[in-house]
């Protein structure tokens, strides 16, 4: 059975770091696009970072400079380090996959038509 399940979320005060994972199982991510949505309350979902086969990444300007994904095959895990976080960091987040062969690019994957495998989410609040 193909499952991710995030981790990491909570409440931060605006300037910290939170560092979320995402643990895969069920399917190995060597041939898969990764990556991370957010949605905020009232707002439709937002591609916010992707990491390729090869390791080429891609970002949401909103995030640019600020945070950081990453992926480790080894052990079958996706991370995402937020740095600087803003209120409007404020959001569930979910990690994603999808075979390249599905979704040829990171910036096709990050409008999130077609990615068929998603966390079920984890809530990050920035708020003093």
């Amino acid at each position: 059975q193909l499952q991710l399940v995030e981790s990491g979320g909570g409440l931060v005060q605006p300037g910290g770091s939170l560092r979320l994972s995402c643990a895969v199982s069920g399917f190995t991510l060597d041939y898969y696009i990764i990556g991370w949505f957010r949605q905020a309350p009232g707002k439709e979902r937002e591609g916010v970072s992707c990491v390729s086969r090869a390791g080429s990444t891609t970002y949401a300007d909103s995030v640019k400079g600020r945070f950081t994904i990453s992926r480790d095959n080894a052990k079958n895990n996706m991370y995402l380090q937020m740095n600087s976080l803003k209120p409007e960091d404020t959001a569930v987040y979910y990690c994603a996959a999808e075979r390249e062969s599905y979704v040829s690019s990171c910036r096709q994957f990050l409008q999130g038509n077609g990615v068929r495998y998603w966390g079920k989410g984890s809530l990050v609040t920035v708020s003093s």
